[in-house]
């Protein structure tokens, strides 16, 4: 049975999860700003405790590769291929939109309509993808800027629930009477069980010195509004 470590950082939420057999046996989450940096490895001990399991018992590290905050995605990675190196260990990566689509179908295995998983980027700008109930790919990730005309043909004959911290502010503008919203967590490592256990299988592992996340879009560093002090 594989014992997997899964973590997931592409959000304000910091989560960690083990898996064996392609089931979830502990997790340990927290949301909040800057936390990864601080709680990551503190939650991977925590995790590791409570099942009971050594580091060197775990046969692969999962990640969650993204797209979502950068600075989050970095430091869950780094971790990742870290414990990686450290442990011998492979590395999984994980579709960050999927895994979210994944958890609304566990958590809601009667549903059959679409399912569109939406993380925040900015103002009224998401990063997105559309999946069926078989969580198959029907419009790749992407970073879209929403309006009312948004998923309008999708959206005339099916139905179509958003998730994700990015759905939120969608809601005023995406009003057809076939979307709905769901507001609960699904950017939690526990999320990730099946699909890694699928991943470990199959022998689907990255290139650990290689790897990077997928950020979609690129890093962008503002300058500060404040007048400058001149010596």
């Amino acid at each position: 049975m594989a014992k997997i470590l899964q973590i997931e950082t592409a959000t304000a939420v910091c989560s960690v999860a083990l898996s064996v057999d392609g089931k979830t046996v502990s997790a340990k989450e927290e949301s909040g700003q800057n936390l990864h940096a601080s709680k990551l490895t503190l939650f991977i001990d925590e995790v590791l405790k409570s099942a009971g399991v050594n580091y060197n018992e775990l046969d692969a590290i999962a990640v969650s590769k993204g797209p979502g905050s950068y600075t989050g995605l970095r430091i869950g990675v780094s971790t990742a291929k870290g414990l990686c190196y450290a442990l011998d260990k492979p590395l999984i990566a994980i579709e960050t939109l999927k895994m979210m689509a994944a958890g609304f179908h566990l958590e809601n295995p009667e549903y059959t309509g679409l399912i569109c998983s939406m993380i925040d980027a900015r103002r009224m700008e998401v990063y997105t993808s559309v999946f069926d109930s078989n969580l198959n790919v029907l419009l790749p990730t992407e970073a879209k800027i929403i309006d009312e005309t948004s998923f309008a043909d999708l959206l005339a004959t099916q139905q179509i629930t958003f998730l994700g911290d990015g759905a939120a502010k969608c809601a005023a503008v995406l009003t057809h009477g076939n979307a709905s919203f769901n507001a609960a967590n699904f950017n939690a490592a526990n999320y990730m069980s099946a699909l890694a256990e699928t991943a470990f299988q199959q022998k689907n592992f990255e290139d650990v010195a290689y790897f990077e996340p997928f950020y979609l879009k690129d890093f962008v560093v503002t300058q500060s509004k404040k007048q400058q002090v001149q010596p």
